[in-house]
């Protein structure tokens, strides 16, 4: 079992290119189900949320490869799309 605590501080890297994404910032979860749906990562410039506006990656859990002492692995074959957070109030 691993704490929400532990889960932050491990780096997410994509196994296609190699990059570095950052460390994880958040999960969102399906409360009804009990289970994950996706980790969220800083957008570029980013640190724990703060600076560079709004932006973050989502990663749905179906895209973790492995999760490891210090990384989380992810396969993300296509470019990345930064999620706002606040999409729905930009939209009205």
């Amino acid at each position: 079992m691993v704490k929400i605590s532990e889960f932050q501080i491990k780096e997410v890297v994509n196994i296609i290119d190699g990059k570095r994404l950052g460390q994880i910032s958040d999960l969102e979860i399906d409360l009804k189900a009990g289970r994950v749906e996706a980790i969220v990562v800083p957008g570029e410039g980013r640190f724990f949320g703060l600076f560079a506006g709004s932006n973050e990656y989502v990663i749905p859990w179906r895209n973790i490869v492995k999760i490891g002492k210090d990384v989380v692995l992810v396969r993300v074959e296509e470019p990345l799309k930064l999620e706002s957070k606040h999409a729905d109030e930009e939209l009205s």
